[in-house]
């Protein structure tokens, strides 16, 4: 006898159905065929264990159970609950008054029976939707992530007897429905940093609200203990909060991952996510044997922190050059090709030398002719290339550090932000995936950073007297267009021009001596 369900596999950050096919015949032996790995084979074991903990017996016949489609690899243990409901269909243990061919049903079983959270279920859900189904059957752990998508029954069940019962039709589970947009918008302003808690560094905070509203990448290059770590960490919190699209494709990417956590839902805050500098190459972008996100597209729609940058090996650094061009980074193996998203703004900080105290205040800096220049160049040029701006962040004095007066709010700043990215998605209306001065191409640059004459003279003092390099010129203008879109200007005024370029520091000559 012969019986099907449905369950589903992941790659990159969409879903394709499996068919699972289940069939009793005559002979011995349990065969799975259809490209399965280890974890699923070793399915049949926990099958067993738990239809004999709820009094179900494991047909002593030949079983074969087939994934379809055949060419597509299989992996993980989200099959074993579809597994099972066939295998008591099969073998007449299970007479069904839901016909489960109109669910996708999903869950690794313990031996005792009891359902275990599985990954990737939004993407999913996503996809039993648009491919007509009725409903999706998973652990109860995930059903508040399946239950962002509508239209969609989502049964959470916690044990393989609750899921039998339920296609018995002797117990009726109320499909679990979540207020989406209700949960969404209630969420997405709680930060925790504050800017309002920083005290001093105006002129630090005015540099990362540049960045903010222009999508730029910036590095902080400051001593030890100046706050650069601090500031970063605040970034999130005046960005523009997430669209619901923007909130759905980053939900995709952190439940491929497996990183949503219990009883989670949808992820309505810029995500923030800072890697040691010990990290792989494999860890940053992405990969594996069966490919996963990296922290570049966990940061998709967010920041992307890498404190002590000259410390990160050089070829990590190098492989992040083309996701942060493209936006997006393709996996590619011998069987299979992922692409992921990493649409992140990247923020770094670093000492300006080994022993951090170059260019500092009061304290006086201890390494030797030509040490400062050798740990800046463990940046390559065509990473710096991609950074807009070089913040200079000097240690805060003891007059602002013990200050009562209250310093602007994220909130604040956040207003500002928001409507200077208004402008830029109205200026980029017509142009497919831009939607910010910093993902411009130079053609852009030079139809929409028009310069008056004196502007043209400033920046051509600069070139000459600071010694900029010809990276810089493109840059100075995209910062300069955020910078007058904050000050809600049409033109890119020359004192417009005059703050961005003090946010070049790394390109002038003889900056590390």
């Amino acid at each position: 006898m012969l019986a099907k369900t449905y369950g589903s596999a992941v790659f990159g950050v969409d879903a394709t159905i499996i068919t699972i096919e289940v069939n009793v015949g005559q002979g011995l032996g349990f065969y799975m065929v259809g490209l399965a790995d280890s974890a699923v084979k070793e399915s049949q074991q926990r099958v067993e264990a738990s239809l004999k903990h709820f009094g179900y017996k494991m047909p002593r016949q030949k079983l074969v159970v087939n994934l379809a489609p055949a060419d597509i690899r299989k992996e993980g243990s989200a099959y074993d609950l579809p597994i099972a409901i066939c295998t008591l269909q099969c073998s007449d243990q299970l007479v069904c008054v839901r016909n489960p061919e109109d669910y996708i049903i999903l869950g690794e079983l313990s031996l005792d029976g009891i359902l275990r959270p599985i990954k990737g279920v939004l993407p999913i859900a996503i996809e039993a939707r648009k491919q007509g189904f009725k409903g999706i059957v998973l652990p109860s752990e995930n059903a508040s992530e399946a239950a962002i998508v509508n239209n969609l029954d989502v049964i959470a069940v916690d044990t393989l007897a609750d899921a039998i019962d339920f296609f018995k039709g002797t117990k009726d589970i109320e499909p679990l429905i979540v207020d989406t947009r209700d949960l969404f918008f209630t969420s997405q302003n709680d930060y925790e940093a504050d800017f309002e808690h920083v005290q001093g560094q105006e002129n630090i905070k005015r540099a990362l609200e540049i960045t903010a509203a222009g999508g730029h990448n910036a590095i902080m290059i400051g001593p030890p203990g100046a706050g650069k770590t601090m500031l970063a960490k605040r970034i999130p919190g005046i960005l523009p909060p997430l669209s619901l699209p923007e909130a759905l494709e980053t939900t995709k990417i952190h439940s491929v991952a497996g990183r949503l956590g219990k009883q989670a839902t949808l992820v309505s805050r810029r995500p923030f996510r800072s890697p040691h500098h010990s990290i792989s190459d494999v860890a940053l972008v992405g990969g594996g044997s069966y490919p996963q996100p990296g922290e570049i597209s966990l940061a998709h729609n967010g920041v992307l922190f890498l404190d002590e940058l000259p410390e990160f090996k050089r070829s990590v650094l190098e492989v992040m050059r083309q996701p942060l061009e493209e936006r997006k980074v393709s996996i590619s193996r011998a069987k299979m090709a992922v692409e992921y998203p990493t649409n992140f703004m990247l923020i770094a900080s670093m000492n300006p030398c080994p022993c951090g105290y170059y260019n500092h205040p009061e304290k006086d800096c201890v390494c030797g002719p030509g040490v400062v220049q050798k740990y800046l160049n463990k940046i390559s040029g065509p990473l710096l290339d991609r950074i807009d701006l070089h913040v200079e962040v000097t240690p805060v004095s003891f007059e602002q550090i013990s200050s009562t007066r209250k310093s602007e709010s994220s909130e604040q700043i956040r207003e500002r932000v928001i409507l200077a990215r208004q402008r830029q998605t109205e200026r980029f209306k017509n142009h497919k995936e831009i939607y910010s001065n910093a993902m411009m191409t130079p053609e852009m640059v030079k139809q929409i950073c028009i310069v008056e004459d004196a502007g043209k003279m400033l920046l051509r003092k600069a070139m000459e007297r600071l010694g900029l390099s010809a990276r810089a010129y493109d840059r100075i203008l995209k910062v300069s267009r955020t910078i007058a879109d904050l000050a809600d200007s049409d033109d890119i005024k020359v004192e417009h021009l005059a703050e961005a370029i003090q946010y070049r520091s790394l390109d002038r000559e003889n900056w590390a001596g």
